[in-house]
């Protein structure tokens, strides 16, 4: 059973329902609907996709909205594209909707002749292209620039201010829009892009009751990193920005800085960015790319992501299955030992965490051939995975939302089972649920947790040894 989860996004290259499928049958766990491109009817057309052929393929698949957020993007360009030669001036024109050309390109920021001066830098398209600022118009919003690293840019890429960008809005109302959007739809978990602050997460909090993950993008978020960690419900290392907004030597560290923080706070976490990027157009990854993805599960993250490879790439079902054969390797040399012991810190005022822990220590005394949990919120799972058990943890919910969102925990793999008021029918019917679903067979030994009173989140207070 691979533990590692797969998080793909879905773009032009995917969305073939015959490729979803096999790409669900080799290993995705999560499909990622990137808002910052598409429209909405291209967004819920993919929904209604991943829904049909997680159906085919018979696996649980969630769907992660990953929100633009306030990050700088430039807007629409002449053919959807254009060259900058090193050399030629280029005009950034802030809060125009204009198409932009080989002369002047427009910024969604009204603000951005307010945040740089002469001599500032400012980078384009994942940070390949390089301007230096020559000049701020602040009476027409221009900003004139000189283009040190050229390249082709397309419509909507990035742009990125090295340093604070504190007159960006923390979110913005079309953030919101996306958001309720999203809800109608049926996405299960949401993305925000560009969080500097826990504060920005507790706004969006406001406004929906679906997970939510913070990406870390900034300095000012790697900063705020614990707090920012403990305000969401997940974190993704976004290293495309990071490796633009840091000393590129520093993002391994942050890496394992971040990956080390979520796990004592017992949240799930995502490594993202250029993890198997050769296989956009080749059908092998790089020795570095597959050293890259082994390193982030040694690192301790739950889940890998893909983001151009199975968007627009050449081979989508390949880049997922070569993404599970590397985690399968890796997951056998994990230290799962000392990783119960260390790797989370536990609450003493809760009793969850001592009974996830308890729980994992009991599954490898016992030598138990699975834990299972039954769950409303999906937070008992999620606390047992973060101990990281050397068993398979099988979640069962009532709820369709909570058995997908157990998607991106590392080592869960959930179901459906009816809702019970009494703890011992609740226990019962665990146990005869993982059977049924072949989990495990009559007679083996489980662990099964629980709650007093059973039916009501957040009071798992019990945990039981079963034959079944």
């Amino acid at each position: 059973m691979r533990r590692t989860k797969i998080v793909a996004t879905i773009g032009p290259a995917s969305r073939d329902p015959e490729v979803l499928v096999r790409m669900v049958e080799a290993g995705l766990d999560v499909a990622r609907l990137n808002f910052s491109h598409g429209s909405r009817e291209e967004h819920e057309e993919n929904v209604e996709l991943v829904r049909q052929a997680a159906s085919r393929a018979g696996r649980q698949v969630a769907i992660l909205q990953d929100l633009p957020g306030p990050k700088l993007r430039i807007g629409s360009l002449v053919n959807d594209h254009v060259d900058l030669r090193v050399g030629d001036r280029l005009t950034l024109r802030c809060g125009s909707e204009d198409e932009g050309d080989q002369d002047a390109i427009c910024v969604s920021w009204g603000g951005l002749p307010d945040a740089v001066e002469e001599g500032d830098v400012v980078y384009l398209a994942d940070g390949r292209i390089r301007l230096a600022v020559r000049g701020v118009r602040e009476s027409t919003g221009e900003v004139d620039t000189i283009i040190e690293t050229g390249g082709p840019v397309a419509s909507r890429q990035g742009l990125n201010i090295p340093g604070s960008t504190k007159g960006l809005p923390a979110v913005p109302k079309r953030d919101l829009e996306l958001l309720a959007f999203g809800e109608s739809i049926g996405v299960d978990l949401v993305a925000l892009s560009f969080v500097r602050e826990p504060e920005d997460v507790l706004e969006v909090r406001k406004h929906t009751r679906l997970p939510l993950i913070a990406k870390i993008e900034k300095p000012q978020a790697v900063e705020n990193a614990v707090e920012i960690i403990r305000a969401a419900d997940c974190l993704m290392v976004a290293r495309g920005d990071l490796g633009i907004e840091l000393p590129i030597e520093d993002v391994p560290v942050v890496q394992k800085q971040l990956l080390r923080i979520a796990g004592r706070l017992a949240r799930p976490a995502i490594t993202a960015t250029q993890m198997l990027d050769s296989m956009i157009t080749s059908t092998r990854p790089t020795r570095a790319e597959v050293t890259d993805v082994a390193n982030a599960i040694f690192d301790g993250t739950d889940a890998v992501m893909l983001s151009q490879e199975t968007a627009v790439g050449a081979h989508p079902e390949l880049v997922v299955r070569t993404m599970a054969r590397i985690a399968e390797r890796t997951e056998r040399e994990l230290p799962y030992e000392r990783w119960s012991e260390e790797r989370v810190r536990r609450d003493a005022r809760d009793p969850a965490y001592t009974v996830a822990h308890s729980a994992c220590v009991a599954a490898q005394e016992l030598g138990l051939a699975a834990l299972v949990v039954p769950t409303l919120s999906g937070r008992s799972a999620r606390l047992i995975s973060a101990h990281r058990p050397n068993v398979p943890i099988y979640a069962l919910s009532p709820g369709k939302e909570t058995v997908r969102r157990c998607g991106l925990m590392w080592g869960v793999e959930a179901a459906s089972m009816r809702r019970h008021e009494v703890t011992e029918e609740l226990i019962r019917d665990a146990g005869r649920r993982a059977v049924e679903l072949g989990w495990v067979k009559p007679g083996d030994r489980i662990g099964i947790t629980a709650g007093l009173p059973s039916g009501k989140p957040g009071t798992t207070s019990l945990f039981q040894v079963e034959t079944v």
